[in-house]
């Protein structure tokens, strides 16, 4: 069978030079969104899916990203490649797919890495607080620049899914389907503590500077990785720590059980030093050591806080079916039964709003023991309820009248 070739993906930016009010009140007086595409465009610009995505990840969806040679670079794989793609549930031979980073994210577009535009200077803790409907504003005048009026299906997981949730109430007439992976129509109580606490480790580290740590030449490692620890341990289940870490030592244990004593020797300074014991602790600092060199600080803030405001119901007495009335699109939702962050109940709790309004719904709750990682992973069930989706309803939809 022949190999598939490599999708290279090119990252573009475009300069907005119109100011974005935001919803706190503040204007964004011009910014750069960073986007990649996968696929081609139709003659009738009628087969655009937009991928909405999480809190660390960005524009970057599928393919790999290529040298100066145009040699594909190791381990620059899209981070739902397994899901985007020529051949894959969503299609890039039939479908064309465009990935946004969000405004505040540290992966290209505008945020608080970049200079103030009439400044000059970084904007650290100054850039503006954004939200998810000012993601969705943004992203609307990128398909504007694109030329698409209308989109065949918006798409996210986790944050992502709050996102393609809101394009449906924001712009309506834009959306005829909106597929919803491991998400929820607002934060709990228990996801927003976890936020806090997380939040906390960062702008407590004595290297935070009230957030413009960039002025002194040093980054909040320490409260990045913790928050990184917190976070991964609400995105794995109980089922899969346990089955992949259990209660076991690193290989102090084996090497004294051995009598191997100048072994034990070498382990046992190390871990004097560094004060890890089992697998599992190994494992959270090693996350967070990986996070806290590729991830900004004020980013993470901004994310976060994102996530805890997002809440449609709130401008309607906290009812989430009058909050659900503007949605036009049909629906996919997809939930994991090991999912405690994002549980199947938030999920099934969207499922009832929307067909209180006469909405087209598909409902899968995939029983995965993957906990809230596994919208990225390869379960064949949730991979073929997607690509079923896709084929059978997506394609089938003929792009509305404008209203």
């Amino acid at each position: 069978m022949e190999e598939p070739a490599t999708v290279i993906a090119v990252p573009r930016t475009h300069r907005f030079s119109e100011p974005l009010p935001l919803q706190s009140g503040e204007t964004l007086p011009e910014y750069e969104l960073v986007y990649e595409t996968y696929g081609s465009l139709n003659a009738e610009r009628s087969n655009a899916v937009l991928i909405c995505h999480a809190l660390n990840a960005s524009h970057h969806v599928a393919g790999l990203h290529a040298d100066e040679h145009g040699r594909p670079l190791p381990r620059s794989e899209g981070w739902w490649d397994n899901m985007i793609g020529p051949g894959k549930p969503v299609d890039t031979d039939e479908f064309f797919v465009i990935g946004v980073n969000n405004l505040g994210s540290c992966f290209g577009s505008s945020g608080p890495t970049h200079r103030h535009p009439r400044t000059g200077e970084l904007w650290g803790a100054d850039f503006p607080v954004v939200t998810v409907e000012d993601w969705v504003n943004a992203q609307a005048r990128l398909l504007d620049v694109l030329g698409i009026e209308q989109l065949a299906a918006v798409m996210g997981g986790s944050l992502g899914g709050m996102q393609t949730l809101s394009w449906t109430l924001q712009h309506p007439q834009r959306v005829r389907h909106a597929v919803v992976v491991a998400s929820a129509p607002n934060l709990t109580a228990e996801n927003i503590a976890f936020n806090e606490v997380a939040r906390r480790a960062i702008v407590t580290d004595p290297d935070f500077h009230g957030g413009h740590y960039a002025r002194h030449g040093v980054i909040p490692r320490r409260g990045l990785r913790i928050a990184r620890m917190i976070g991964h341990i609400t995105y794995l289940s109980d089922d899969v720590m346990n089955a992949k870490f259990g209660r076991r030592l690193k290989p102090l244990g084996d090497a004294a059980r051995q009598g191997d004593v100048e072994a034990v020797e070498r382990l046992a300074y190390r871990y004097t030093t560094q004060d890890v014991e089992f697998q599992i602790e190994s494992y959270l600092r090693h996350q967070g050591d990986k996070f806290s060199e590729y991830f900004d600080a004020n980013t993470y803030l901004l994310i976060t806080r994102a996530l805890d405001y997002f809440d449609p119901a709130r401008a309607h007495g906290g009812e989430l079916s009058r909050a659900l009335s503007a949605a036009k699109a049909d629906f996919l939702v997809i939930s994991f039964t090991t999912d405690w962050r994002f549980s199947p109940a938030r999920s099934r709790e969207l499922v009832r709003g929307l067909l209180h309004n006469r909405r087209r719904v598909s409902y899968a709750e995939i029983d995965a023991p993957h906990g809230h990682d596994a919208f990225l992973l390869d379960d064949p069930r949730y991979m073929a309820a997607v690509r079923a989706y896709f084929e059978q309803s997506v394609r089938a939809t003929a792009p509305r009248e404008a209203a």
